[in-house]
């Protein structure tokens, strides 16, 4: 099997996710549409992929200190009990329905982009 291209895609994407800018959207839309990956398997890897990136990134932004102390306390308040759910769900909810709404996701987020000052 052929690992220059995952290596590279997984390069890539990490320094995306250090600079904070979506590395690891970027790697489930490489998991899902060129490996071919369900949902649901890509989604588990680019959490171990995020586990693994996560912190490396996060010495640097504590160091510039680019933290902002009350967002990252609400976020892992909300976030945390959200995400128990969510994985507990994800095996739940159709694969169809699953694209479906990472790609209403996608949009979201990609519209947003484009259209805020």
């Amino acid at each position: 099997m052929n690992y220059i291209v995952p290596v590279i895609v997984g390069v890539l994407t990490g320094i995306l996710s250090g600079f904070g800018i979506g590395g690891g959207t970027l790697l489930m839309l490489y998991l899902t549409i060129i490996m071919d990956m369900k949902q649901q398997i890509a989604s588990g890897t680019n959490l171990l992929y995020f586990i693994a990136c996560a912190p490396l990134a996060l010495v640097s932004h504590i160091k510039n200190k680019l933290i902002d102390k009350k967002a990252f306390i609400f976020c892992v308040l909300s976030g945390v009990p959200m995400c128990i759910f969510a994985s507990l769900m994800a095996d739940k909810i159709p694969l169809d329905i699953l694209k479906k709404l990472f790609g209403v996701f996608l949009l979201y987020v990609g519209f947003k982009e484009l259209f805020q000052k």
